[in-house]
């Protein structure tokens, strides 16, 4: 606990430390686990990548102090000015609001991510300034999640934090939105299809992104731009479908 008279400017630097060092460790725990399963599952799939994955670990470490910083501010205004609409008690709100809560998240974070990250790939001096960090994983891996330029770091930074003040949410669901976020992440860009093809082209798995479908926007850059869901995607015209090479019906 931070004592009660410490400096606010104190406070939110060590609470934004200490959210650094978990994004970090989510990070490393999540990227390791599947770099693992890629060398079991996938051998040789990574070989030669050495110099590529230290450096997006690198960046991947700059981007958790760039989520580190909001985040933590966030944590410190709910636990010590209750000005974010986090909460605890689950009598606040009907249960049912609470699977509603993470779809809402995952929803906005889905949508600001796509128009941003079209946006990025539109703007050719945007593209290199920010985005060309990520693209430099040719192809990604385990360890690319996170590998992006500060500036993008940024822009995906702020998105949950300000969700935190406008829609609220259950601490606990909250981190069901950070544990999909992290997961999903590694998944999309481990260069194999971890997903079975029964799901993969299933009713459901067609408005899913997955490995393979995310490959494609690595492969082509100026197509498949979600994060979670096909939607926008899919009502923009920018969905082309999946990866042939990660395709698990090829």
């Amino acid at each position: 606990m931070i004592p009660a008279d410490t400096p606010i400017w104190l406070a939110f630097l060590l609470v934004s430390a200490a959210m650094t060092v978990m994004v970090a460790a989510r990070y490393f725990l999540a990227s390791g686990a599947l770099a693992w399963a890629t060398s079991r599952f996938r051998p040789g799939l990574y070989d030669g990548m050495r110099p590529q994955i230290l450096r997006e670990i690198r960046w991947s470490l700059i981007s958790a102090c760039i989520y580190g910083a909001p985040a933590g501010i966030v944590f410190w205004m709910w636990r010590h000015r209750d000005w974010s609409l986090l909460y605890t008690d689950l009598s606040a709100y009907p249960l049912w609001y609470l699977p509603i809560s993470v779809l809402l998240y995952l929803f906005v974070q889905d949508s600001w991510f796509y128009w941003s990250h079209r946006a990025m790939h539109h703007y050719p001096r945007l593209f290199r300034i920010a985005h060309a960090v990520h693209h430099d994983s040719r192809p990604p891996t385990a360890w690319t999640a996170m590998s992006f330029h500060p500036i993008e770091a940024v822009s995906g930074a702020i998105v949950v934090p300000i969700l935190a003040f406008v829609v609220p949410i259950h601490l606990a669901m909250l981190g069901v939105v950070l544990t999909i976020a992290t997961i999903m992440g590694v998944v999309n860009h481990m260069g194999w299809e971890v997903f079975p093809r029964r799901f993969v082209h299933s009713p459901l798995g067609r408005w899913v992104i997955t490995a393979s479908h995310h490959e494609r926007h690595h492969e082509e850059y100026r197509c498949n731009f979600g994060l979670y869901f096909r939607f926008w995607d899919r009502v923009c015209g920018t969905d082309r479908g999946l990866s042939a090479r990660l395709d698990p019906a090829q």
